[in-house]
This record gives C-alpha cells, structure tokens and sequence, in this order.
C-alpha cells in the first residue's frame, strides 16, 4: 500500500470505454465477492468458570515443573552427578503435588457446579412433565373462553327480555 492511498488521496484510474470494460471483464473472468479473511463462529463450549480455569492453569504449570524436573533427574542419573539423587527425591514429592493440583481441578469444577447449578439436560420424565402442564393450561384458557362466551350470550338474551 502506498503512502498516497493510505491517506486517501488514490489517483483514479481514468474512465474506459464500454467496449474496454466488456473485453476487461471478459478476459478477467466473473467477478467474485471477496470473502473476509476469518469468519467468527459461536462458540461451541461455554467457557470455564473462573474458579476452575485458576485451577486448571496452576495444574498445568506444577504439572510442566514436574515434568521438566523428572527430566533433568532423569539426565543427571544417567550422567552420574551428585545431583541426581536429590532430584529423584524433590521429582517424587512433585508428582504429589502434581496429582493433588489435577484432583484439585476436579473438586473445584464439582464445587461450583453444586454451589451454582449444573446446566442439565431435561429428561424425558421432565419433558413429559412439563408436556403435561402446557396440555392442563390450554385445557384451563378453553374453559375460561368457553364460560365467557356462554356469559356473552346469556347477557345478549336478558337485555332482549327485557
């Protein structure tokens, strides 16, 4: 892009003729729409509640610490350094903690689940449920229809007496 386009002042071309145009479109081929570069989608999963997306992160990170230290005991084993056995030591205590810090994922995500609902799938004996209640509600609205209408006439016959 030119510094001229950038601040608008873009030199137009100059006017063809219809005949020029017609062999231009002809040679380029149909035009096609020009299509944005990324299309934004919904997302397909609610995102993770706060409190477990922290819990998440930190299992992540001590579980990668974790990894990275068993490797490095790994490698000082092999090469026979005074480090190895320290590092075999602190590589078991953070396998613990590694396996607390996934379980503690888990029992968070239970937490918030039972302290603010679980977004649930109604079954089919909530479906039926509720089936039924639309079914004793319209049943209700006729009946109340039905009594004002019969009201309705019988009012038109007492003025007419009367």
């Amino acid at each position: 892009m030119d510094t001229q386009e950038r601040h608008g002042a873009v030199e137009v071309p100059p006017a063809r003729t219809a005949k020029e145009a017609g062999t231009a479109a002809a040679q380029s081929g149909p035009e096609v729409p020009r299509q944005p570069l990324w299309v934004e989608e919904a997302a397909t999963r609610w995102r993770m509640p706060d409190p477990v997306r922290r819990a998440a992160v930190r299992a992540v990170i001590i579980t990668s610490l974790t990894l990275i230290q068993a490797m490095v005991a790994f490698l000082a084993s092999l090469t026979g350094s005074w480090l190895a056995f320290p590092m075999v030591l602190s590589s078991v205590g953070s396998t613990v903690v590694a396996t607390w810090s996934v379980l503690d994922v888990w029992v968070t995500r239970q937490v918030w689940n039972q302290r603010n609902g679980v977004v649930s799938v109604p079954s089919s004996s909530a479906r039926r449920l509720r089936r039924e209640r639309r079914r004793a509600r319209r049943a209700a609205r006729t009946a109340e229809r039905d009594a004002a209408r019969i009201r309705r006439r019988d009012a038109g016959r007492r003025l007419s007496r009367a």
